[in-house]
C-alpha cells in the first residue's frame, strides 16, 4: 500500500466527455489521495460522480442516466478509466449511447426518465461490451460520502437501508439479486391487493418468493452488522480517544427478529404464513407492511451512549465518518490488503482541524486512494506533500501540483 500503489485499488486515468459539465477532461492521477477544491457549481461533485460509475448501480446521485449528459452535448457521455483494480491492471468504459429522439436533441426532456430504458449504460472492459454494470464489482471497490448523507441518522429508515445495503453490496455482489426478487414480488403482491384478487394460488406464489428472498435479505444485513460491529470494537480497542467515536448499531425489524431465534427455514415459513394472514390488512394499506423494507439500522453514539439521531452535527458527522473508515477497514482485510477507493464530497464541513488532520491519518494508513472535495483548499494544508491537488473551475480541471 502507499503511494507507489502496491496491492491497492486506484484510478490513473480518468476521461470524461460531454459528461455534467464536462465538455472534456482528463485527469492524470497517482495513488495517493486527490484533493479537488474549487467554488459552489465548478463541478467537483460531478467529477466524484463519474468515479462512482465505475461500480455497479446508478452511482452516488442516483439519477436517471440521460439526467448526467452534459446540456450542450450531442445527448450521450462517456466516462473512461485505467485503473488498478482487484483484476489486475484494466481499462473501464461506461456512458449513454444510442441516438437520442428528437424532442431530446430540441432540449425538451419530459420524458427522460422512459428513455432511460430506451437508452442504456453501456460498460466496457479493456475494449470488450459486458452485458451490465454489475461486473464492475469484480474490479473496483468504492466507497463514497455525500453531504446528503449528513442527515443519515435523522432522515427516514430507507435512508439506513439504503446505506445498509450498499455496504452489503461490497462484500457480495449477489445481494442485489436478492433484494430484486424479493422487491418485485413484492411489487406483484401489492398489485394483486390493489386489484382485489383473493385467489389463494396467485398470492401464495409471490409470497413464497417474498418469503424466501426476504429473509436472505435480512440473514445478509445480520452478517454485515456482526462484520462491522467486529471491526468496529477493534478500532475502539486500538484508539479508544479517536477522533471518530465508535457507534453502537443494531438491526431491528421483524425478520432480523425472527432470524435471531428460529433457523432460517422456520424463519421463511412464519414469514409466509404472515403474509397469508395480513392481506386483508396489507389490501387496505396500500402496500405490504411486514418485511425486511420495513427493517432499521439503529445507531448509537458509544462513547455517550445516545442516539445518534440526537447529536449534534458535527458529532454526526463524526459517527458517520468513523462507520465509514470501518467498513473500508472491513474491506481492505477482506480483499488482503486492498483498500477500496474512497470518494469523500464536501468532507471537510463540520470537521474542526483536529479531526479534518484525524481523517487525513486514517486515510493515509488505510493506503486508501481517496477523492476528497471542499472549497476551501486551506482545509487540506495537513495533506501538503502527501496528496494530489487539483483546481476546478467552470468545468475545467487543473493540477496545483
Amino acid at each position: 500500500m502507499g503511494s507507489d500503489g502496491a496491492n491497492s485499488l486506484w484510478v490513473e486515468r480518468l476521461g470524461l466527455t460531454n459528461f455534467r459539465s464536462y465538455a472534456a477532461a482528463t485527469v492524470e492521477a497517482d495513488a495517493r489521495p486527490q484533493v479537488i477544491a474549487g467554488s459552489n457549481g465548478s463541478g467537483k461533485t460531478n467529477l466524484l460522480e463519474a468515479l462512482s460509475l465505475l461500480s455497479p448501480g446508478q452511482g452516488m446521485r442516483r439519477v436517471p442516466f440521460v439526467d448526467l449528459v452534459r446540456a450542450q452535448g450531442d445527448g450521450n457521455f462517456a466516462i473512461s478509466a485505467r485503473a488498478h483494480t482487484l483484476s489486475g491492471m484494466a481499462s473501464i468504459g461506461t456512458g449513454l449511447q444510442g441516438r437520442p429522439t428528437s424532442q431530446q436533441a430540441d432540449g425538451d426532456f419530459s420524458e427522460r426518465n422512459s428513455r432511460t430504458s430506451e437508452r442504456g449504460r453501456i460498460v466496457r472492459i479493456d475494449g470488450t461490451t459486458q452485458s451490465g454494470s454489475g461486473v464492475l464489482a469484480d474490479y473496483l471497490e468504492i466507497v463514497w460520502v455525500t453531504p446528503a448523507m449528513d442527515g443519515l441518522f435523522t432522515g427516514p429508515a430507507s435512508e439506513r437501508r439504503r446505506f445498509l445495503d450498499r455496504l452489503i453490496l461490497c462484500f457480495d455482489p449477489g445481494y442485489r439479486t436478492i433484494a430484486g426478487r424479493f422487491e418485485r414480488a413484492m411489487t406483484s403482491r401489492n398489485r394483486l391487493l390493489a386489484d382485489g384478487v383473493r385467489e389463494n394460488a396467485q398470492l401464495a406464489g409471490f409470497e413464497r418468493v417474498m418469503a424466501e428472498n426476504g429473509v436472505a435479505v435480512a440473514a445478509a444485513r445480520l452478517e454485515a452488522v456482526a462484520a462491522m460491529v467486529e471491526i468496529v470494537e477493534r478500532r475502539r480497542e486500538r484508539d479508544p480517544n479517536s477522533a471518530f467515536p465508535w457507534a453502537a448499531f443494531r438491526l431491528e425489524g421483524s425478520l432480523e427478529d425472527s432470524l435471531r431465534r428460529v433457523s432460517a427455514i422456520e424463519a421463511e415459513d412464519d414469514y409466509a404464513r404472515v403474509l397469508s394472514e395480513t392481506r386483508d390488512r396489507d389490501r387496505g394499506a396500500g402496500r405490504t407492511l411486514d418485511g425486511p423494507h420495513r427493517s432499521d439500522l439503529i445507531v448509537e453514539h458509544g462513547p455517550k451512549a445516545v442516539a445518534a439521531r440526537h447529536s449534534s452535527t458535527g458529532e454526526q458527522k463524526a459517527l458517520l465518518l468513523g462507520l465509514v473508515l470501518a467498513h473500508a477497514e472491513l474491506l481492505t482485510e477482506r480483499q488482503e490488503g486492498a483498500a477500496p477507493i474512497l470518494l469523500l464530497d464536501e468532507i471537510t464541513a463540520h470537521l474542526d482541524a483536529a479531526r479534518r488532520a484525524a481523517l487525513f491519518d486514517e486515510i493515509l494508513r488505510l493506503g486508501a486512494q481517496a477523492w476528497m472535495t471542499g472549497t476551501d483548499e486551506n482545509a487540506f494544508d495537513a495533506l501538503a506533500g502527501r496528496a494530489g491537488f487539483w483546481r476546478v473551475e467552470e468545468g475545467k480541471i487543473a493540477s496545483r501540483t
